[in-house]
């Protein structure tokens, strides 16, 4: 299972991108979105993000 961003939420700061430390997330259309493949659930960028756009 992966984090979820709210896509109506997310407002293309980037927070999480720079605070996840297996490279999961990356930017499309100015939104944050998550490589399920990648993502290890760790929970570091929900606490990155100012707008409360990411749950696990």
């Amino acid at each position: 299972m992966a984090v979820n961003i709210n896509k109506e939420t997310c407002i293309g700061c980037g927070a999480c991108i720079d605070t996840c430390p297996v490279e999961a997330l990356k930017m499309v259309d100015e939104k944050a979105v998550v490589d399920a493949e990648t993502c290890v659930d760790c929970g570091a960028c929900i606490d990155s993000c100012p707008v409360e756009a990411i749950t696990l």
